[in-house]
């Protein structure tokens, strides 16, 4: 049995069309012939490949580097269980100049990587040898495919291990407003009068040439809001992770947990070590897995934060399944508050992917005529689904 590579590689080029990247028929096409021809022996080499063929611009690699992580990790992660986790790195650690070497998975340019298609543990003949490589192939992409696709609640610890570090390399682009300067631009709606004149100068006075100019773009605020009571167990340590990515991706991000208390964790989770970050976030909410008050602590935050400028304009995510133990009301009067200061809110409720939901909790059913975006945020591509609605932040039309 060979490997289906037509499919394989069609498969990837519509997971980067995905992430946003101008993937075309014809370069999808000129990768697989790239590999039928080099025949590569090691994931390195198949990344080389689908970086000359599939993308054309240096600011393209950084986002190249996470989906082609994301797509192949299952191989890693399946066949060469000897390399340690940590050893596959973020691609947004990578700089999107930096051409010297591939975003490294377990297999690198310093040790000896293992063919593309080891077969996976088990018993084997050298006779079917090449069958038993090409299922091992097959069965690590399709296995990655069904766990993007699980729900957080029913992976295993070694399985949330692996999603957890695909979630903090999700590419997380800021948001953006327009700011007040203005700077030259060809295509520019408003007239460059001081420009203008000046290249007058060199036509007599005469302004034959029209300088233009418009609005610049400047990034706004997010802000992340995590529930981490009891019920939102099985999410919260996920979502910290994408809380991590963010604090480290996008400028000014904030991040908060709550469940009977809020707690500012930007500082903890800016820490470059993964390990000391979660010491201190678990050491800093100690009311981690208990109770929940959302009116209470969202009321908290926007009195103590809010309203002194980290709310005014920002995209406000909440991470939470809205279910209130107290009285709803001041969950709603909280939020109608926190949607005069925000740009958008956008809230992320797990439990909402499960059949039959409906969002009849007194909290949720108190909330939602406030929020912009409801998404369930319940598996690995149900998160991406958030991170392109933190990128778009657009507010819900009436």
């Amino acid at each position: 049995m060979s490997v289906d590579f037509a499919a394989l590689g069609a498969a990837f080029g519509q997971q980067l069309r995905v992430a946003g990247l101008p993937v075309t028929p014809a370069r999808t096409s000129r990768f697989l012939d790239s590999i039928f021809l080099a025949t590569p022996s090691s994931l390195d080499e198949l990344y080389w490949l689908g970086r000359v063929n599939l993308i054309s611009q240096r600011d393209h690699i950084r986002l190249y580097d996470s989906t082609f992580h994301r797509f192949f990790s299952g191989i890693v992660h399946l066949t060469n269980t000897d390399t340690p986790a940590d050893a596959a790195p973020s691609g947004a650690a990578r700089s999107a100049g930096d051409h010297s070497d591939p975003p490294s998975t377990a297999l690198n340019a310093k040790a000896q990587a293992p063919p593309l298609t080891t077969a996976t543990p088990g018993p084997s003949t050298d006779g079917d040898s090449d069958d038993d490589e090409s299922h091992s192939l097959l069965a690590a992409a399709s296995s990655v495919e069904r766990l993007t696709q699980r729900d957080f609640a029913e992976c295993s610890p070694e399985e949330l291990s692996l999603l957890t570090r695909l979630v903090e390399q999700l590419p997380l682009v800021p948001p953006t407003r327009p700011a007040r300067r203005k700077r030259r631009h060809r295509r520019g709606h408003d007239i460059d009068l001081r420009d203008t004149l000046r290249r007058a100068r060199r036509t007599g006075g005469e302004p034959m040439h029209r300088a233009r100019k418009r609005r610049t773009q400047k990034p706004r605020r997010v802000v992340l809001i995590a529930d981490v009571s009891g019920s939102m167990e099985p999410y919260a340590r996920v979502y910290l992770h994408l809380m991590r990515g963010a604090v480290a991706a996008l400028a000014g991000a904030e991040a908060f947990v709550f469940a009977t208390r809020l707690t500012r964790l930007t500082r903890s989770l800016a820490d470059g070590s993964p390990d000391q970050a979660y010491r201190e976030v678990s050491q800093a909410t100690p009311d981690w897995s208990g109770g929940t008050r959302i009116g209470a602590t969202i009321q908290e935050f926007v009195d103590t934060y809010g309203r002194r400028g980290m709310a005014r304009g920002s995209v406000i995510v909440i991470v939470s399944d809205g279910w209130e133990t107290v009285d709803p009301q001041p969950l709603a009067r909280a939020m109608t508050q926190l949607h005069l200061l925000a740009h958008s809110i956008i809230w992320v409720n797990p439990r909402s992917a499960a059949a039959g939901f409906a969002p009849l909790a007194g909290g949720m059913a108190a909330a939602l005529p406030h929020v912009d975006t409801f998404v369930s945020g319940h598996s690995l591509v149900a998160v991406e689904e958030v991170v392109q609605a933190i990128g778009s932040n657009s507010r819900r039309q009436a």
